[in-house]
């Protein structure tokens, strides 16, 4: 294929719907930037006109006024006789789109554009003579156009930076600004526009192109129209920042996917002895909810979890010491947000793994390419945080390079040229459809090609979630993933993208892939993923692990468990083998929370594993002071037996300001996770508690990430006072 191949104008017109000459096109794509560019600009060029061509008679101006605008300017050398003719080639040719083909119908569509130069002058004229009675006159000088607000208002004397925006977001411009040029179009003529009802000032972000946003239009590919813009005047200037409310009517439909949680309940020991959950190292959850914090929005509930906040930060638990490949840690004090409960916390330590010690690793990068992966915190993102990656790896390791879209397609054999690679990941660009299941198909058929006996075997997925060609069912999705896992590879998926992020799914396919789940929402925290977690992401010392909690009834009444709603196991999954669970990956920290309600009781028999404080319905004597006993279940990375460790845990009355500050922090993160989801558990938990109680437990926090916490709980409290007024 070459760049006079009509298959490639065809295509960015969207022309193709034979999925193999789109595969075809689009895994040549992948490796040719020239062939991208001229993809991308015809793509362009098309969209920008086609909301061109169905707008320009939108302005409320008259004939003569139009007339006059047209007939005012220089060094455009078209008439209206000539962009009628133009108007209707280009109708001629949308009739028959066959007929687009490169090299000419490129010169006709740039022929177009010249001639509708001047259309964006259209709209900002009528818009400002609609919106804006405070700004009497707008005039176009004789020279590039610059917008002049004679009577400006004293707060935009003191302040040039305010700007003055459609509540769409399509453009924007200082107020004054300076000399805004327009694809450099001259205006001999002043035309003075009658005064109308004032805009609102907003605090902006810098402008964008005038022309260019115009063109442009809404997100979703279409303009607003007049009256859509004066219905909305939601514009706000906060502490957090610009209230994102003008801009999302621009923006295509939200269309991420979480599933709902449903807050585990108190249970009684009597009658419920045993809890048993499967461990969770995903972080995604925390990132995810940082994203929206940071845009000025609370979460949905569905998006948080609790398991998954904890786990994000690292806590101070000692190594492990003789043969298991992680140390358990257990601590009891006062619970902040309920002073009269027991706040338990079971800490699991992974153990270390050297540098000099990491075993040689197979990876396959699986990437999304699709076009709903075009956007900076999205394709440009993951090759941003996968460079990261590639620069520590050494010099046995391999690398493979996969992508999907509307089919699936190697672009990068295994190799250990880390420029190869770098170059590879450079060349991707985004366009197609999504076929999630022919891309993971390919990634694990390259992963065991490649197999390293007893060395890391993974595949790193990066993607929105959003399968939308091929296998979209989630259930099929996952059955394909558990059916891949027992081939040894390990699968890490990392999210990315806003919009149309489908955690729900993202969440169980690393689930079954015997692998963790984390979401990228910047090249920080691709960074902490990639580099300073790298071993943890890519190292797995314990599968399938379990937790299973026996709680006396002498001492305990009831307990919850907070967070791990879906990772949730029955009492006889814990014993059995064939249940698959979470993984421990080098030097992870697992933290899990239980709140306890302190009294004695007596139990029905439960029929399970063997009890420890009950036997035949009456409970049995146990040592003074001594609340439950923790039990783990681990398999080693290639095993299929478990083994079975046994922790108990005496409660000596500890007071929360004596317990240690991870203990103290890790309570402020599961406060902050109930206030968010609005836990019917924690009436008495209090934003201005947990944010004075993290600032004395955030330690040295040599990351900054405890101190980011602390700032994502304000810009939290503030949003939910502004939800609650």
């Amino acid at each position: 294929m070459n760049l006079d191949d009509p298959k490639l104008t065809a295509y960015a017109l969207g022309e193709i719907t034979d999925p193999a000459e789109i595969n075809e096109v689009e895994i040549w794509l992948a490796t040719n930037s020239i062939g991208r560019t001229f993809v991308t600009e015809t793509k362009e060029m098309a969209k920008s006109l086609g909301i061109a061509l169905h707008s320009m008679d939108a302005p409320s101006l008259t004939k003569a006024q139009r007339a006059a605008l047209l007939n005012g300017t220089h060094e455009i050398h078209t008439t209206n006789k000539d962009i009628d003719k133009s108007h209707e080639s280009y109708l001629s040719q949308k009739a028959n789109p066959r007929s687009l083909r490169r090299p000419w119908s490129i010169v006709a569509l740039t022929a177009l554009a010249a001639c509708l130069a001047a259309a964006p002058l259209l709209p900002w004229t009528e818009l400002l003579r609609l919106r804006d009675s405070s700004a009497p006159t707008v005039a176009f000088n004789d020279k590039p156009m610059t917008i002049q607000m004679p009577q400006e208002t004293p707060a935009r004397k003191e302040n040039k930076a305010d700007m003055i925006a459609t509540d769409q977001g399509q453009f924007v411009a200082s107020a004054p600004p300076a000399d805004l040029v327009v694809d450099s179009l001259q205006l001999k003529p002043a035309i003075a526009q009658t005064p109308a009802p004032a805009l609102g000032a907003a605090s902006s972000k810098a402008i964008a192109g005038f022309s260019s946003g115009w063109m442009a239009g809404a997100g979703a590919g279409k303009l607003a129209t007049r009256r859509d813009r004066l219905a909305n005047d939601s514009w706000t200037d906060s502490s957090l920042g610009l209230d994102k409310d003008a801009n999302r009517a621009n923006e295509a439909p939200n269309t991420e996917a979480y599933d709902a949680i449903t807050e585990n309940d108190f249970l009684t020991a009597r009658e419920n002895p045993l809890s048993t959950f499967s461990i969770d190292v995903d972080t995604a959850s925390y990132a995810n909810v940082r994203r929206f914090l940071n845009d000025g929005q609370l979460p949905p509930k569905g998006a948080v979890r609790i398991e998954e906040m904890l786990n994000y930060f690292t806590y101070d638990y000692a190594k492990p010491e003789g043969e298991a490949p992680f140390s358990t840690h257990l601590e009891v004090a006062s619970c902040p947000w309920q002073p009269d409960h027991r706040l338990v916390r079971i800490g699991l330590k992974g153990r270390e793994i050297p540098v000099a010690e990491r075993k040689a690793a197979n990876l396959v990068f699986l990437i999304d390419v699709s076009g709903s992966m075009d956007g900076p915190e999205r394709l440009p993102l993951v090759k941003q945080s996968l460079r990261l990656l590639v620069d520590q790896l050494a010099e046995n390791d391999k690398i493979t390079l996969a992508v999907y879209a509307g089919q699936s397609g190697l672009v990068l054999p295994a190799t250990s040229d880390k420029e190869a690679i770098r170059l590879a990941l450079e060349n991707l660009q985004p366009s197609g459809s999504t076929n999630g299941a022919s891309g993971i198909r390919l990634a694990y058929e390259e992963a065991e090609k490649h197999f390293i006996k007893d060395g890391v075997n993974r595949v790193i997925l990066a993607t929105d979630g959003d399968f939308n060609v091929g296998v979209t069912n989630q259930s099929d999705l996952v059955d394909l993933i558990t059916e891949k896992a027992k081939s040894g590879v390990f699968l890490s998926v990392l999210g990315f993208g806003t919009g149309n992020l489908k955690d729900s799914t993202m969440e169980k396919l690393a689930d079954k892939g015997n692998g963790n789940y984390a979401y990228i929402d910047s090249l920080r925290e691709g960074k902490k993923v990639l580099v300073e977690q790298m071993r943890g992401t890519l190292i797995t010392i314990a599968k399938d692990v379990k937790i299973q909690v026996e709680f006396n009834p002498a001492v305990v009444i009831n307990y919850r468990l907070i967070g791990y709603e879906n990772r949730a196991l029955k009492k006889e999954d814990f014993a059995d083998d064939k249940k698959d669970a979470g993984e421990i990956g080098a030097g992870h920290t697992v933290t899990a929370l239980y709140e306890v309600v302190m009294v004695g009781s007596v139990s029905k028999e439960v029929k399970a594993e063997p009890l420890k404080y009950m036997q035949n319905s009456v409970v049995t004597t146990a040592p003074v002071g001594e609340m439950l006993t923790v039990k783990l279940r681990y398999k080693e990375p290639a095993g299929d037996v478990s083994k079975l460790l046994e922790f108990p845990l005496t409660d000596n009355g500890q007071k929360l300001d004596a317990a240690s500050k991870d203990f103290q922090f890790a309570s402020t993160v599961a406060e902050f996770g109930q206030l968010l989801s609005r836990s019917k558990h924690s009436p008495l938990a209090s934003w201005e508690s947990l944010i004075s109680r993290a600032s004395d437990s955030k330690g040295d926090d040599k990351s900054g990430y405890r101190a980011e916490f602390i700032d994502l709980a304000k810009k939290a409290w503030e949003l939910t006072r502004r939800n609650d007024s």
